[in-house]
């Protein structure tokens, strides 16, 4: 999640076809789910069923128009009179929720109060669509404000096939639980809508919205392994180094297989993707990518080797190693007759323009471009760099300026109007049954209330403060069928939030 979320601007273009990470992850083009995961979603599919909801098109003007948001149901623990668990999908489909709703967090929570477990999708995403095309004028329903909304009314309304009691909200107590920008989500509705989310767990909630988000890398730098991150930042600088020159800005080009590729942007951009798999570390094999350790491995260890290039043009084994791992996971694959500028490059802007329900990048693009920000930069001259200097907020913004070309109707703002997000309490939100929970290890961190910058709070039971040592984005939100099985951190924070729902369950007295 944020799976989702484009932070740093990372495109591919394969064949002619764009590849773009959803969430604002960096592209890795090997990367693939698990079989068994893959297996395991489609099982979970055919296990519970899925339902549409009505919703209207504008919660705040009367269009006339409807769409169906999908939903699934599992009763496997339901006990007539529990409680709701809901879970945000966030900006993906919904169907790559379900296993949260098998063994993950949901049916934790679930198993443990006799609840009704419930995943539902977000507007535009997965088949929830409202619109025929994804244009700038489309996309206008696509905020914060209206998404909210839909969430509300879903929960005042409601009506579950098969079950014959009424289970809507205030008059059953609703657990909303939400991972990364779904956790924000969970944030927000407990403190806009107090009445009807009785409780809700933020995880790695990104309740804090910045233009310019240099933090996310510098996590990695922080906690990545010690010799990497050197590696890391010795090919930086010496990349950067030699771009600065232009008698070696084409031979340190060429020895990442990108001589062709017009722009440093594009060259700073690409060479920096496989930082983005570190937010695909999880502590269940099924679920974890290797990817950022075999990056690792490939990187080597520092030594004090050089190599002549070119003429004039010395670079360390770093830069070497480095060079190599770029060759063969994403240079190699931009195969004639494919330019590498078409292949990676993000300057033309007839590029971005293709808006039918296919370009599905668009979406979380535009939120991000609208009101989210998270815009992915090198960070200030005095912090060590693992990404290029060349990565500035004017590059960061070109996607938002040639993908939604002012409409009729709506026209994106120059740079994203973060505070609509921040009103909503930034790092400093907070409610009674409101949970934070986080990854020590997250690069979302510096984005949630357990920042570096945030107020210092108190772990209660009415108002949960987590931090889960070790790990990274949304760790508690899986789960495996053996819960006792699992790492003593997840099986401790899972413990954790069965213990505070149930305290908060106590406390329920529906409205006479």
């Amino acid at each position: 999640m944020l799976s989702s979320i484009v932070w740093l601007v990372a495109f591919a273009i394969i064949s002619k076809a764009r590849i773009i990470a959803p969430g604002g992850q960096w592209i890795n083009l090997s990367r693939l789910p698990p079989q068994k995961e893959v297996a395991r979603r489609a099982s979970d599919a055919a296990t519970f069923p899925q339902y549409n909801f009505t919703q209207p098109l504008d919660h705040f003007i009367d269009t006339g128009f409807t769409w169906n948001q999908r939903y699934w149901v599992s009763t496997r623990h339901y006990i007539p009179g529990g409680p709701v668990i809901i879970l945000d999908s966030g900006e993906d489909s919904g169907e790559d929720r379900l296993p949260y709703l098998d063994t993950g967090i949901v049916d934790i929570l679930a198993n443990a109060t006799g609840g009704l477990g419930i995943v539902l999708e977000h507007r535009y995403y997965g088949s929830s669509v409202p619109v025929l095309n994804f244009t700038t004028d489309s996309l206008r329903w696509l905020n914060i404000e209206q998404s909210l909304a839909d969430s509300a009314n879903f929960l005042k309304n409601v009506q579950i096939p098969g079950i014959s009691e009424d289970i809507t909200s205030p008059g059953r107590p609703w657990i909303y639980y939400g991972g990364s920008y779904a956790g924000a989500r969970s944030g927000f509705m407990r403190v806009t809508y107090p009445d009807l989310v009785f409780g809700a767990i933020a995880s790695s909630g990104v309740s804090y919205a910045t233009v310019v988000d240099w933090q996310y890398c510098d996590i990695i730098r922080q906690f990545g392994p010690a010799d990497c991150i050197s590696q890391i930042e010795t090919t930086i600088l010496e990349v950067d180094s030699l771009l600065d020159k232009s008698s070696s800005h084409g031979p340190i080009k060429a020895l990442f297989g990108l001589a062709n590729l017009t722009h440093d942007e594009d060259f700073a951009s690409l060479i920096a993707a496989p930082l983005g798999a570190w937010q695909d570390k999880n502590w269940d094999p099924a679920v974890n990518s290797d990817a950022f350790d075999e990056f690792c491995a490939a990187l080597g260890t520092p030594d004090n080797v050089t190599t002549s290039v070119a003429k004039g043009v010395t670079v360390s084994s770093a830069v070497i190693n480095y060079a190599t791992y770029i060759n063969e996971t994403y240079s190699s694959r931009c195969r004639s007759p494919a330019t590498l500028d078409e292949c990676f490059g993000t300057f033309d802007p007839a590029s971005y323009q293709a808006t039918d329900l296919s370009e599905t990048w668009r979406l979380w693009q535009f939120q991000v471009c609208t009101q989210f920000g998270f815009l992915m930069t090198a960070p200030p001259p005095q912090i060590p760099r693992v990404i290029s200097n060349r990565l500035t907020l004017d590059y960061a913004l070109q996607p938002c300026k040639f993908s939604y070309p002012p409409g009729e109707f709506f026209t994106v703002p120059n740079v994203p109007d973060v505070a609509v997000i921040n009103a909503y309490g930034g790092l400093n939100i907070a409610a009674d049954r409101l949970a934070i929970v986080d990854g020590q290890e997250d690069p979302w961190r510096p984005n949630t209330p357990h920042s570096d910058i945030a107020k210092n709070r108190s772990d209660t039971i009415i108002r949960p403060f987590k931090l889960i040592p070790g790990a990274v984005h949304h760790y508690d939100e899986n789960g495996i069928a053996n819960h006792s099985a699992e790492p003593p951190a997840i099986h401790t924070i899972h413990d954790q939030e069965i213990q505070f729902v149930q305290a908060w369950l106590k406390d329920f007295q529906a409205p006479k």
